[in-house]
């Protein structure tokens, strides 16, 4: 099977000198995790993800340099020179450039000209149609889930996504799944407060210091995980078969479904481990 046989030939276009809101708003409407920027003359010169948005969101410095992310341009945060493919190449040379470099899309160019997208979506719908009953859930799931809590704030939760380069963490409570928060839910919540673009907020502590009451003023972060996961959690079992995981996260839009035996958390299956079985 061929890249042209799977890709989607309609592609949503942002421009890179355009605001960051303009890309969200555009991702929103179609339901896209992502967004593909050309220049001036229609070329690709990157990709905007919500793993970017994050990224971005948890960028530091000074609170005077900051600015709310949706009045940045594209350009400052889109993931630049994009890695193409071509429309006859076999489907599973998609699926080795976006496992080998970590990424959900290839945008498919034909003599110097943008033709379509192919992405880890467009792969796992075929896995659904071509591969039943090939592997089951267990076989190609990833056993090592990270986790958080559901008082985690956004901050901590931002940097375990970042610092595993994943783009979902499952929020336990009581040693038992709850909920899940993807690069979705922090890039499309409202976190940053519409003036400054920080999410936080200022507390004032009360101390002693030589018998006398000092107050100290942090500045701390109000949300958690708890206010942003996504609490109607879908489950699978181990010994499902793969192809039914597929249709799970086509159906309802998941990028990501924890398996449970039982009541155990005992791992995750994703987008990216269902394309794994395609090679």
């Amino acid at each position: 099977m061929k890249i042209e046989d799977v890709m989607n030939e309609d592609v949503i276009l942002v421009k890179e000198n355009e605001q960051v809101s303009h890309a969200r708003n555009l991702m929103l409407k179609h339901g896209y995790s992502r967004i593909l920027v050309v220049d001036q003359e229609g070329k690709p010169v990157g990709i905007l993800t919500e793993k970017d948005l994050i990224r971005k969101m948890r960028a530091n410095g000074p609170q005077w340099k900051r600015r709310p992310i949706d009045k940045i341009s594209i350009r400052r945060v889109m993931t630049p020179h994009p890695i193409t493919i071509t429309p006859f190449r076999e489907l599973r040379e998609a699926v080795e450039q976006m496992i080998k470099n970590k990424i959900s899309s290839l945008p498919v160019v034909d003599n110097g000209e943008l033709v379509g997208i192919i992405t880890k979506s467009d792969l796992m719908d075929f896995y659904s149609q071509k591969f039943t009953k090939k592997w089951k859930v267990s076989q190609l799931m990833t056993s090592e889930v990270v986790t958080v809590n559901e008082n985690h704030s956004i901050g901590h939760v931002i940097s375990i996504m970042e610092d595993h380069k994943i783009g979902k963490v499952i929020v336990m409570r009581d040693n038992g799944p709850v909920g899940i928060i993807t690069s979705g839910n922090i890039s499309f919540a409202n976190v940053e407060d519409p003036e400054t673009g920080v999410s936080l907020e200022k507390i004032a502590f009360l101390h002693n210091v030589e018998g006398q009451e000092k107050k100290n003023v942090r500045e701390v972060s109000m949300v958690t995980a708890g206010d942003i996961m996504t609490t109607d959690l879908i489950t699978i079992s181990p010994d499902e078969d793969a192809s039914n995981a597929a249709n799970v996260m086509i159906n309802n839009d998941l990028s990501g479904i924890p398996v449970l035996n039982e009541d155990e958390l005992v791992g995750i299956i994703t987008k990216t481990d269902i394309i794994k079985g395609i090679q």
